[in-house]
């Protein structure tokens, strides 16, 4: 591949998350030039050719492109790399210093601990269950027809938070409508089910010890799940800019060879 033009574009990052296809091109400094986010097609191979060649048209050249993310050997790129290291890589980046990082996507939860050079110096991961992930509040919210855009503002007018007990996405669906059933107001529904998520992801936060907490991901997206997850840890969450972005970033900033 050629390099890019000075002054263009140095390289592309892709990121083939389970929910979302995310797509960067960035300059030699690490500057986000262009981007897309799209929902994940089932063709997840077909869907990057074709947001790559709009990042290509939009920024001229034929940058090297770095790709992670679950569908990452799908993917025709230069490099397939590890989801953990280019979430650490993009964070750093985002963030301009080291941290814990809470990534929060509809696969899976990942806790990193991010260095001083934005290296990895310890995880945890949650990708067992999607009661741990942004698929448990995807999959209910989507049963009790609440609209994303309508969710903080039905978790901040609950007068308190309604028990949601059921660890299994499954099983908390049915119970959810039962608790509408029995006259539960749907706002303390919606505060309670963020409560549950943040209770779950709490333990895995705590375990990476101290340091400024920073989050991205989709779920970063949810004003109701920061706030829970603030009030269940009782420290402050940063949201980093363009949340969704990390991982595509932390991929291009790879095949530059670059921290960030």
């Amino acid at each position: 591949m050629s390099a890019a033009a000075p002054g263009g574009a140095a390289a592309l990052g892709l990121d083939a998350g389970s929910t979302t296809l995310k797509a960067v091109a960035i300059d030699a400094a690490g500057r986000i030039l262009a981007r897309r986010v799209e929902p994940s097609h089932p063709r997840i191979g077909e869907q990057a050719e074709r947001l790559l060649a709009a990042l290509r048209a939009e920024v001229g050249g034929e940058p090297p492109v770095g790709a992670t993310g679950y569908g990452r050997k799908r993917v025709a790129a230069g490099r397939a790399l590890t989801e953990i290291t280019c979430h650490a890589r993009g964070a750093f980046a985002l963030a301009g210093r080291p941290g814990v990082l809470l990534d929060m996507g509809g696969q899976d939860t990942k806790v990193i601990r991010v260095g001083p050079g934005g290296e990895v110096q310890d995880f945890a991961m949650n990708d067992k269950c999607a009661a741990g992930t942004g698929r448990f509040l995807e999959v209910i919210l989507a049963r009790l027809h609440v609209p994303l855009a309508e969710v903080a503002e039905q978790a901040a007018r609950a007068a308190r938070p309604v028990t949601v007990s059921s660890t299994c996405t499954v099983f908390a669906e049915s119970e959810v409508i039962s608790l509408l059933a029995s006259g539960e107001p749907l706002e303390g529904i919606v505060k309670g089910l963020h409560a549950a998520l943040a209770s779950r992801t709490a333990a895995m936060v705590r375990g990476a010890g101290e340091g400024e907490l920073l989050m991205s991901g989709g779920v970063a997206l949810n004003a109701a799940m920061v706030a829970a997850l603030a009030e269940a840890l009782g420290r402050p969450v940063r949201v980093l800019p363009e949340p969704q972005l990390a991982g595509a970033l932390g991929a291009a900033l790879a095949v530059l060879g670059r921290s960030g």
